[in-house]
């Protein structure tokens, strides 16, 4: 059965529009419970693969130890709980990371905590790690029909203070261990308050040495990378390549997004208006590949390095693997330009190897 290759583009431009009519939070669920229902009719998963799945030899990438059937992922923040990540798997994500997820549910932060800055192909957000907790995801996971990748996102509680951080990632590695493939510790969004200070180096150390002391006790260890800001310092950088280093932390996730509101289009008024949060989008495409070439370059290629920050094309997907990232991930460039931009990538990818 082949599909034709327009399908997937119409389904954009004719969807795209009507989906921004609406807040980005209500169409994200409205999504989601349309992936969950997606994914239980007969057959139509086997459709959605033909439409969106892309498969060759020079995607394969093998990384971690882990085989990764194609490079383009989907960063942690959409599917939050665990909910669709079989079907975001047959929309031709070569991996999936789930999250954050946190050891006991929290509402995250009051509404409206998202917004849309369609001028800068951009989105702010201050979630909050909203979610149901770590073992309602893991009921999800249990039921995986697929073959699909899975990267667990984990972080802390709201309530829990800093002191006490390590014991929340801690919970979350243990309960997720037997359902991921790898870890990402997540440490750098900004709308969790005093979270980034984890970024600093004697928490950031005690935090990923405890967690290479527990991952040292299972069967077999997994891939724990460290996902971090874009608003790092050369010198804060540096710290986090050495302890990285020392604790043997499999690689980094560059990054997350950013406090900045430098290269947005909109009035201060407007600025002010949408508040705190982070900015994710086209604005940070530039900052994120900065600091991949800068990990890559400094540690000559010896940190494996997964970039995320601003790609909407498949260039600026090139632009990031250019740079050094081993794999690249995506978040609003896929809200923006739906599933046919893992596909484009991927299509890229195989006509200039």
């Amino acid at each position: 059965m082949s599909v034709p290759n327009g399908i997937p583009l119409a389904i954009r431009v004719i969807l795209t529009p009507l989906f921004f009519k609406f807040s980005p939070e209500r169409i994200h669920n409205f999504t989601f419970f349309c992936f969950k229902l997606a994914s239980v009719i007969p057959g139509l998963g086997f459709i959605v693969k033909k439409m969106f799945q892309v498969n060759h030899p020079n995607l394969k990438t093998e990384l971690f130890g882990i085989n990764f059937p194609n490079p383009v992922g989907l960063a942690a923040g959409l599917d939050k709980e665990a909910s669709a990540f079989d079907m975001l798997g047959y929309l031709g994500f070569g991996f999936v990371e789930i999250g954050t997820l946190t050891p006991v549910a929290q509402p995250g932060n009051p509404k409206p905590r998202a917004f849309r800055l369609k001028k800068d192909q951009a989105l702010i957000n201050r979630m909050g790690f909203n979610n149901h907790g770590v073992e309602a995801a893991i009921k999800k996971l249990k039921k995986k029909k697929s073959n699909v990748i899975i990267g667990g996102n984990i972080g802390k509680n709201k309530i829990t203070t800093n002191e006490n951080a390590i014991e929340d990632y801690s919970i979350c590695f243990k309960s997720l261990y037997p359902y991921v493939d790898y870890f990402a510790v997540n440490i750098s969004s900004p709308n969790t308050p005093n979270l980034r200070e984890l970024q600093d180096k004697e928490p950031l150390r005690n935090l990923l040495e405890t967690l290479r002391i527990i991952n040292g006790e299972m069967a077999k260890p997994k891939p724990i990378l460290l996902k971090i800001a874009p608003d790092l310092s050369n010198d804060q950088l540096d710290d986090i390549i050495e302890i990285v280093t020392e604790t043997k932390t499999s690689g980094i996730i560059a990054t997350n997004t950013t406090i900045s509101r430098e290269g947005i289009h909109y009035s201060k008024e407007e600025i002010e208006n949408f508040g705190a949060g982070g900015l994710s989008g086209k604005p940070l495409k530039n900052r994120s590949t900065e600091v991949i070439r800068y990990i890559v370059e400094k540690t000559n290629s010896k940190i494996p390095v997964i970039g995320v920050g601003g790609i909407m094309t498949p260039e600026d997907a090139l632009e990031k693997l250019d740079a050094g990232a081993s794999l690249v991930q995506l978040y609003t460039g896929f809200i923006y330009e739906g599933p046919s931009l893992i596909k484009r990538i991927n299509k890229k990818i195989i006509n200039r190897k």
